[in-house]
């Protein structure tokens, strides 16, 4: 059985535009012209509104400059007014071929912003449609509040359908302009339309205010509809629309009736570029593009991935360009680690392996983000521990006021006896090794000196977690090394200082 081929159209640069405090720069809105037609291989974009502004006609013309080089000129749209005529002014000044001529696709509409009679505004439609065709201007058009027109005025939206069978027009365009309607409203609508004009191509225009957006297009496509509308990152006005990454995997996976062109592997890098240039952040949690949406937290699941892949689904972060990753903190558990492990190269025996595991869970305890990058620091951190603990730092208070010296009290505890100083000094760690030099004095027993001290964060790693202090230590002639970790910088480095008092 042969496939219907489904039209993509985005709107990321027109409706996604109208996303409270977005406004694409002309060069922003080339790149992503590009990018959509070229990489994502969508079949059509929509670009922008006639008649809003100079830096929009200039963002237009580069486009469709572009765009009549590369033989793409007929997929670039438009959204064009019932003005007598005057935005297709404005295409042809901006070099565009395709209108979206925005119609009253509901009685409501008609009645109190047009004040106008349905056959006064099919002539208007009429004439604005002729000029189109002398200016070989490809016409689409939309019949806006469209769904609340077949709620509440279906025979208006029947009797405009019919006299638009008669029309030259290339395209309906069907919007759920308010994202109102339910997916079962969605499938009856359109099945109705469809089937009494079959020749007709019928777009549909989708809405998310009650997040039914994807449910939606799933019915569109079901009730044979040609076409759909979708913005990056569902990118829109109040609650945005159908977004682009969830539709285009739900109907790559669900819906075998139809083909469609565009590039999953693009998807991803697209919603990142939209993202930055919009200022706008991507949930983390959002389907297909979001950051943690291939990250298995519970080691229970990295077990289960092990095991026969146990917790993948058809939704591979392959087909998007992305990486299945396994999240460490507090759920982790060895498999976790283990995967991360595997990742960077390294192994453990299991005595080591249940080291880390403690270390990572301490640190979720205390709602530390650990990443990959940070592995190897746990690592050196707590297998450096080849010696028998005898001197615990028990406890501290760090100071630091304006005006006044830093100062410390300290708490140790070497051999089972507890000590107790305190000192002042040009920092809080100077302060601390101020105090453990008067416990070391008074017990006659010689501190090394400090050579060197140097604090670093693990290359590539963009957690918050982990802060490494390195210090060299010399004594009788002798370097050695110690290293302390912890999310505070001081920390880190009493954590190392402890290391050594318990070398020597």
């Amino acid at each position: 059985m042969q496939k219907r081929v489904l039209e993509i159209m985005d709107t990321t640069l027109r409706d996604g535009e109208q996303t409270s405090g977005v406004s694409f720069s002309a060069s922003e809105k080339l790149t992503l012209a590009k990018l959509l037609l070229d990489e994502l291989k969508v079949d059509r974009i929509e670009v922008a509104s006639a008649r809003v502004s100079e830096g929009e006609l200039q963002a237009v013309q580069q486009i469709t400059e572009w765009a009549a080089i590369n033989g793409y000129l007929d997929k670039i749209e438009v959204l064009t007014f019932t003005d007598g005529g005057v935005s297709l002014k404005w295409m042809e000044k901006a070099g565009a071929k395709s209108q979206n001529l925005l119609t009253k696709g509901s009685m409501n509409h008609l009645k109190y912003q047009l004040k106008k009679t349905p056959k006064e505004h099919f002539s208007d439609i009429s004439k604005i449609f002729k000029a189109a065709e002398k200016k070989e201007i490809i016409n689409n058009i939309y019949l806006e509040d469209w769904s609340n027109g077949m709620r509440n005025s279906k025979e208006y939206v029947l009797e405009f359908l019919d006299f638009l069978a008669t029309q030259p027009v290339k395209r309906v365009l069907l919007p759920d302009t308010l994202g109102i309607i339910t997916y079962t409203e969605t499938f009856d609508f359109l099945s109705e339309i469809i089937e009494r004009h079959p020749e007709m191509h019928i777009d549909f225009h989708g809405h998310n205010d009650y997040d039914l957006g994807v449910a939606n297009i799933m019915e569109a496509v079901k009730a044979g509809c040609h076409g759909l509308h979708l913005t990056v990152n569902g990118m829109g006005e109040r609650a945005g629309n159908a977004p682009m990454a969830s539709a285009i995997a739900v109907i790559n996976d669900f819906l075998p009736e139809v083909k469609i062109n565009v590039n999953e592997k693009a998807l991803f890098k697209v919603s990142k570029l939209v993202s930055a240039f919009t200022g706008v952040g991507i949930p983390s949690n959002k389907p297909i593009v979001g950051d943690s949406v291939f990250t298995q937290t519970a080691g229970i699941h990295a077990d289960g991935d092990n095991k026969n892949n146990l917790y993948f689904s058809d939704l591979m972060p392959e087909r998007f360009g992305r990486k299945r990753r396994y999240a460490l903190g507090k759920m982790s558990g060895k498999a976790n680690i283990q995967k991360n492990l595997q990742e960077l190269g390294l192994t453990l025996n299991d005595d080591e392996l249940k080291k880390v595991t403690a270390r990572i869970i301490e640190l979720g305890d205390k709602k530390e983000r650990v990443t990959k990058e940070d592995l190897p620091y746990i690592i050196s951190d707590v297998l450096d521990t080849d010696y028998q603990q005898k001197v615990f730092v028990k406890s501290y208070v760090l100071t630091h006021s304006k005006g006044l010296k830093p100062s410390t009290t300290l708490s140790l505890e070497i051999n089972g006896k507890t000590y107790e100083e305190n000192a002042s000094g040009d920092g809080q760690y100077d302060a601390f090794i101020n105090a453990l030099h008067k416990i070391y004095s008074a017990r006659k027993v010689e501190l090394p000196d400090l050579v060197d001290y140097a604090v670093r964060i693990p290359p590539g790693s963009n957690s918050d977690a982990l802060c490494e202090t390195i210090i060299t230590w010399e004594l009788d002639g002798k370097e050695f090394i110690s290293r302390g970790l912890d999310s505070d910088q001081t920390v880190s480095a009493i954590k190392a200082t402890e290391k050594m008092l318990n070398i020597i």
